[in-house]
């Protein structure tokens, strides 16, 4: 192995120590804040679980309730490049439907913590405004994906509104479910409501369709 054939390798295996610690930060926080409520969870609790520092902590996260909020962050960023990778020729609004029902798809057999998780984030007024900065800063990466689909320009109107629309969707979706009490599907609901908002375009057209070329 040549020296930047290693160099290539450090830089990943550094890269995933980072991923891993921090989604285990994230897991943590979110555990705790299930057993004991939000207010009650201190930095310190979540590092000890992890055994690292504060330091540490704060190298990812500003604070407990951002920690939480990046995995529905991690699951957006996975249902976007999931959309980058669906087919030219599929509408966009079913595109868009099943790549936010995928990221729930396993929400019809969640354990009482993880359902526990997202009904906290829909309910915590401690973290309902992480959330929304969370779904807010899903908007640019996603608009501009929804433009390549459609080809527009990603700084017209369209991309970014049908993006935010989709975002909201899926948020009141995830809600219905927590006050239903999971009498319902989640990705059933995720995608009738990504369906509702997605389906028509500009001025009630048809949404553009992909290029098939």
């Amino acid at each position: 192995m040549d020296s930047t054939t290693a160099q290539t390798a450090d830089a990943g295996l550094r890269a995933r120590k980072k991923l891993a610690t921090r989604q285990a930060l994230a897991l943590a926080a979110m555990r705790l804040a299930v057993e004991r409520g939000v207010e009650n969870v201190r930095v310190e609790d979540i590092t000890d679980q992890v055994n690292v520092s504060r330091r540490t902590f704060t190298n990812y996260f500003s604070c407990k309730e951002e920690a939480i909020a990046s995995l529905s962050a991690d699951r957006f960023a996975r249902a976007v490049e999931a959309l980058r990778n669906r087919p030219s020729s599929e509408p966009l609004a079913d595109s868009l439907a099943e790549v936010f029902a995928a990221e729930y798809e396993a929400a019809a057999q969640l354990d009482r913590e993880r359902a526990l998780a997202i009904g906290m984030m829909m309910t915590s007024p401690a973290l309902q405004g992480e959330a929304l900065n969370t779904q807010v800063q899903a908007e640019g990466p996603l608009a501009k994906v929804i433009a390549q689909r459609t080809g527009g320009d990603p700084q017209d109107l369209y991309p970014h509104v049908l993006a935010a629309a989709v975002l909201a969707a899926v948020r009141t979706a995830t809600s219905q479910w927590t006050a239903s009490e999971r009498a319902v599907s989640l990705p059933d609901l995720v995608r009738q409501a990504v369906q509702q908002v997605a389906g028509p375009g500009p001025s009630g057209t048809p949404a553009p369709a992909a290029d098939p070329r």
